[in-house]
């Protein structure tokens, strides 16, 4: 009995999240795996690496794609500046992957956290 109605309540907690609230909260998500790749960089391996990165590059992948899409309400200009700051974050993925180098990281980790922070701001 407990565990339905504690199914029930998760159920409807992520029903009542706004899309910008889980928008913020997988950026920080992937803002939060890629800062621990760099704080553990020398015991990370390759493929933790490679996780957290496209991890980031997929998300960034449905971000973009759903903001500029036909469908979306934004403005253009925010519309254009998303897509260009997306080709940004592949562009310095691509740049991590060639030339791993934790410090590379902290480009990407602002960049989540930043946005995050900007789609938790209430419009007025």
């Amino acid at each position: 009995m407990y565990k339905q109605a504690a199914q029930a309540y998760q159920k409807t907690s992520q029903v009542a999240v706004s899309p910008r609230e889980l928008e913020a909260t997988l950026l920080m998500k992937a803002a939060a795996r890629l800062q621990l790749i760099k704080d553990e960089w020398d015991t990370s391996s390759f493929a933790e690496r490679d996780d957290a990165l496209t991890y980031n590059r997929k998300l960034w992948t449905i971000l973009v794609t759903s903001a500029t899409s036909d469908q979306s309400p934004l403005p253009l200009e925010i519309k254009n500046n998303l897509a260009s700051l997306g080709v940004f974050v592949f562009k310095h993925t691509m740049a991590i992957i060639v030339d791993p180098q934790p410090e590379k990281l902290t480009t990407l980790i602002s960049i989540n956290r930043n946005i995050a922070e900007g789609l938790r701001v209430r419009p007025e």
